[in-house]
């Protein structure tokens, strides 16, 4: 889960293969791109963008997952390879997601696992293949990093929700079969779990740091990820947009730095409103004490009077959204909650 190795090697990527791909890296979105809704019997492509799987039961059961749902299964080609910690070589991943944009038969794309290496795609990824290919891109964590790049290089909607690999309760799938199969202009508010024990319900709670509505399109997904992108063309405009963040095991003076990243590249000055989900295991070191997350929210986003709540389900969680980025929502900080306004899938 450690993804602060990759961030040296995403320049290191961007230097080495500057020729490649790049021919879309510098175009502009033309407007938003919708890909289809699922249908039953429609072929899946599954890869492996980020970090290799341990197991080959992970894969198994990340495809055991896709055909639960009534869905075909077609691999990467390297979805089981290594590279030191990779899932293969950069050019073997990003080799895998573009054949699968082109695919004619693939109609969703889901990432096997997160990790960390995506950002050493993004040099490498055929923008233009993408761009008139559009389809759904379905993963989070690491995979933050590509739907940042395609966002900002195409405007295709992507998903920011459960890997293959990951858990598909009862929650989950039915996120899954909400959103992409029935294609509903999603309501996204926390389940709110009751425990006979206690006077008041203690999990899933949100929390306003600063009340009010607000409506733009979603952009953001894993802190670490995002901000480590800085300076590339590889992130998206903030102006007007609805940021959602998450994060894991990071120690809160980083979730700090992280902060301040976003505020110094003005990032923060831009957008509309704020949601965070889960920071998960992002307790303070051992030393002279630390910022708890409250006094950071305290510190970076209240003072930009915009809507903004914390605690939503979205990031390193049992139970998690499937938000689509780039999608246009309304939220309500007061409520602890946002709501798709315009369909997220094109008629086909």
């Amino acid at each position: 889960m450690d993804r602060r190795r990759f961030i040296g090697g995403t320049a290191l990527a961007a230097a080495a293969l500057p020729l490649i791909g790049m021919q879309g890296a510098s175009a502009a979105p033309r407007g938003r791109r919708l890909p289809a809704g699922l249908n039953k019997g429609d072929t899946v492509g599954l890869v492996s963008p980020s970090s290799a799987t341990s197991e080959r039961l992970s894969l198994q059961l990340a495809r055991e997952a896709m055909e639960a749902f009534g869905l075909k299964v077609k691999t990467g080609e390297h979805y089981g390879a290594r590279y030191g910690h990779l899932a293969g070589t950069d050019a073997e991943r990003a080799g895998d997601l573009n054949a699968m944009f082109a695919d004619k038969q693939v109609k969703a794309i889901v990432c096997v696992r997160g990790g960390s290496g995506a950002a050493r795609l993004l040099p490498l990824l055929d923008y233009n293949l993408i761009r008139a290919n559009p389809k759904i891109l379905l993963g989070y964590s690491d995979i933050t990093a590509l739907h940042s790049a395609i966002q900002a290089q195409t405007g295709l909607v992507t998903f920011h929700g459960q890997i293959g690999s990951g858990t598909w309760n009862r929650f989950n799938a039915d996120q899954f079969e909400r959103l992409f199969f029935k294609r509903e202009l999603m309501t996204y508010r926390n389940t709110v779990v009751d425990a006979d024990d206690e006077l008041v319900p203690r999990r899933n709670r949100t929390l306003t740091l600063r009340g009010g509505v607000a409506r733009g399109e979603l952009v953001g997904g894993n802190l670490t990820v995002l901000t480590a992108l800085a300076g590339s063309p590889y992130l998206p405009d903030f102006s007007g947009k609805i940021l959602f963040l998450e994060d894991v095991e990071e120690a809160p003076y980083r979730v700090d730095r992280m902060f301040s990243t976003l505020k110094l590249m003005g990032a923060l000055d831009k957008i509309a409103g704020f949601i965070f989900g889960e920071c998960t295991d992002c307790k303070p070191g051992d030393g002279y004490g630390s910022l708890t997350l409250d006094q950071i929210f305290d510190d970076y986003i209240v003072p930009l009077n915009i809507p903004a709540y914390s605690g939503a389900m979205i990031g390193h969680i049992r139970e998690q959204f499937i938000v689509p980025v780039g999608g246009k929502v309304e939220m309500d900080a007061d409520a602890g909650s946002f709501r798709l306004l315009e369909p997220v899938f094109s008629g086909g």
